[in-house]
């Protein structure tokens, strides 16, 4: 078992992988394999679409191995490939971001109590959050995920997703509205 505090460690187990040792690219998939599907979850809604993409995801990573410098968290670099990869995912089901009225979208202003959604979202149990992410559309659920749990801002998500601005904000807004609306419907299911 790998020492993900040794830094030394985690470049014996890279380089192995960039070698091709199929022990060690096994380790590292069973290591992340349960974190990576929990995180492209929130974005495909599905454990089934989930397993496909953390499944492409880990083909890029050990592709792109040899790149990682040992700068940062190796789990970190493959969260990032994996979340990319979600994305990517979305992307390509070309699901249908709201657009609607820009103009008066383009002016909502960030939530001032934000910090304070954010800390209320992240102390709710877990699985419950999960269960809630997971009936979003598509759509709500990507800029969901990107902005809540991933800290992408609008104009990031807007050029990731390559929509405005305004339709990130938007769907931002409706996904909130939403996980509200199940929170309450699922309020029994939260321990006190």
């Amino acid at each position: 078992m790998i020492d993900f505090s040794n830094k030394a460690s985690i470049e014996r187990l890279v380089k192995s992988c960039v070698n091709g040792d199929r022990i060690s690219q096994k380790e590292l998939f069973q290591t992340f394999y349960g974190k990576m599907l929990g995180v492209c979850m929130r974005y495909t809604g599905n454990k089934t679409e989930a397993q496909d993409v953390v499944h492409d995801a880990f083909i890029k990573v050990f592709l792109s191995l040899s790149k990682f410098e040992n700068k940062g968290s190796l789990e970190g670099w493959i969260r990032r490939i994996m979340v990319n990869s979600a994305i990517d995912h979305v992307r390509k089901k070309r699901e249908m971001f709201l657009s609607g009225d820009e103009s008066k979208i383009e002016a909502l202003e960030d939530d001032v109590n934000e910090q304070f959604e954010i800390e209320i979202y992240t102390k709710i149990k877990a699985d419950l959050v999960m269960k809630c992410v997971q009936q979003l559309s598509p759509a709500y659920r990507t800029v969901f995920n990107m902005y809540i749990v991933e800290n992408y801002s609008h104009q990031e998500i807007a050029e990731i997703l390559n929509i405005s601005v305004g339709a990130s904000k938007s769907n931002l807004a409706k996904a909130k509205m939403r996980v509200q609306e199940l929170f309450k419907l699922h309020s029994h299911e939260i321990e006190e």
